[in-house]
């Protein structure tokens, strides 16, 4: 027995010492790349700037006309908006990458158990109710998540079985009451009145009115649900094995998927709480990690897609300001756009 270990021991290291390399470069490649998106974005816009003018923006304290327009573009517009999709997208990729390990599904994206519906139709309740002006600033992420977890509850209810969650209906559960919500939004839109365009970005997604407070709420959200990701990646693989396989192996099912659902939960309402619904990221971002790291070990995926999903939302932003000279176009027209083709390609695979 002790020598069937060591040669188990010696079979397994060159294998996770490739994948670890492998990690190691992709990571690299990708923060670099992810940097140097956000410097290409800072630039690019209806008022183009060169390195120079970001660079005095961001470190000179000129006082000239020229270089105020150019400090408040970069420090007050696009900074905050591009490190706001940045979070956004990587939160929308780290709940994908969740929600495809809960349901066993490539295909699953984090709206798929309607929280985004309950989200954004509680942040439509809300503007309707006029509570936006009297609390701004706290009255429409209040809603968000109290809508997304009102969701969820209400989800997991239909979809429990003697006490377990079934992952096949907690999906249907999901798509029934994404449909009920998705109802009431359309009636939400039609009894707005004064505050439909208000609603209306919310529910195409867009980040035009990115703030530094927006990114105090999503930042420190998206990193310690990344790193509860990442601590439950191990569960992740076991339980992609299938669900019994894993309990023997001993893992408890029903608390690794609560703690999943939660975690991923939390990332999808934190991201309609600041900028509204943006689809396929969570889709997109999970495969396109699996392919660079040519493994669908969660140890590795998840930062990877997180960094990816990043990236995919910083260029859709910045393609929504720049095709359009203005933010007439929303980023979540943006990802539909990329996103529909892509999600086709996988069905056909399938």
């Amino acid at each position: 027995m002790q020598i069937g270990k060591r040669e188990q021991v010696r079979t397994k290291r060159p294998h996770q010492s490739k994948s670890w390399n492998r990690f190691k470069t992709v990571l690299i490649f990708t923060g670099l790349f992810l940097t140097l998106s956000s410097l290409a974005a800072l630039c690019l816009g209806p008022v183009p700037l060169s390195l120079e003018d970001i660079s005095s923006a961001l470190f000179s304290a000129h006082n000239n006309i020229t270089s105020a327009d150019a400090a408040l573009i970069v420090r007050q517009i696009r900074l905050p908006r591009i490190l706001l999709a940045a979070f956004v997208g990587a939160a929308l990729a780290g709940s994908g990458i969740g929600f495809q390990s809960l349901l066993r599904n490539d295909l699953a994206d984090p709206y798929i158990l309607g929280i985004s519906s309950g989200a954004s139709t509680m942040v439509a309740a809300a503007s309707i109710a006029g509570l936006a002006p009297r609390l701004a600033g706290v009255a429409l992420p209040i809603a968000a998540f109290g809508g997304g977890f009102i969701t969820l509850l209400i989800v997991l209810g239909i979809a429990k079985r003697n006490r377990r969650i079934d992952a096949r209906s907690l999906l249907l559960a999901g798509v029934i009451v994404s449909a009920f919500l998705s109802a009431l939004e359309l009636s939400a839109l039609r009894l707005a009145g004064y505050n439909f365009d208000q609603i209306l970005n919310w529910l195409m997604g867009s980040l035009a009115s990115a703030t530094w407070q927006d990114i105090w709420l999503v930042a420190p959200l998206t990193i310690i649900c990344l790193i509860a990701l990442t601590y439950l990646s191990p569960s992740m693989n076991l339980y992609s094995l299938g669900e019994e396989s894993a309990q023997q192996l001993g893992l408890d099912a029903e608390q690794f998927k609560k703690a999943v659902i939660f975690v991923s939960t939390v990332l999808a309402a934190a991201t309609v709480a600041a900028v509204g619904i943006i689809g396929f990221i969570g889709l997109i971002a999970p495969h396109i990690a699996r392919r660079l790291m040519k493994t669908a070990d969660h140890r590795f995926t998840i930062i990877i897609a997180a960094l990816c999903g990043a990236i995919m939302l910083v260029w859709s932003d910045t393609g929504a300001r720049v095709l359009l000279g203005g933010d007439l176009l929303p980023v979540g027209a943006i990802t539909a756009f990329l996103g529909a083709p892509f999600f086709c390609y996988l069905l056909r695979r399938r």
